[in-house]
């Protein structure tokens, strides 16, 4: 199987997950994206979904999903999502497709996190994939240099603004 081919085999199988009547977490990214297209298959099963990102809205909007503003539930059954990379202690890297804040956000809220990846993904060491920070744009060089003080090499991801109209330093 292709890359593709397993994020989409992820995405489809995180749908035994899903319980009709909910509302539902979606990220962001391409593995996300799978998932999006599989819940689409749904629609009409679940109240709606909440969104991480500008473009999973786009699209679960364009597939006749109702998408809701995280201030407009009280809680999230789960949340699904992909990683950037995970450990063997499961913990991982997220947010390399930059919406890192929302998707933090709406996990948090969410009772499970399903995590959406393949083989890929999994590595001994974290570290092989940038740490993504969020930063507001007037504190970038400020947050830059904490984190050098802490042992970073920080690098400012040139031309990408967040949803949030922040900016990324990768570490």
């Amino acid at each position: 199987m292709t890359q593709d081919e397993l994020k989409k085999a992820v995405g489809w199988a995180a749908l035994q997950y899903v319980q009709p009547g909910t509302i539902v977490g979606v990220g962001t990214g391409s593995t996300a994206a799978h998932f999006i297209d599989a819940l689409g298959t749904m629609k009409g099963q679940i109240e709606g979904a909440v969104s991480s990102s500008d473009a999973s809205t786009e699209k679960l909007k364009g597939l006749g999903i109702h998408v809701f503003d995280l201030n407009e539930v009280d809680s999230l059954g789960i949340y699904v999502d992909g990683a950037d990379e995970i450990n063997g202690h499961m913990q991982m890297i997220k947010g390399g497709g930059a919406a890192l804040t929302r998707e933090k956000i709406i996990a948090s809220v969410a009772e499970k996190f399903i995590c959406i990846a393949d083989a890929s993904k999994q590595v001994d060491i974290l570290g092989k994939f940038p740490l993504p920070v969020e930063v507001i744009p007037m504190a970038r060089s400020a947050v830059a240099r904490q984190l050098v003080k802490l042992g970073g090499r920080p690098e400012y991801r040139q031309n990408v603004v967040t949803d949030n109209g922040n900016v990324i330093l990768d570490v």
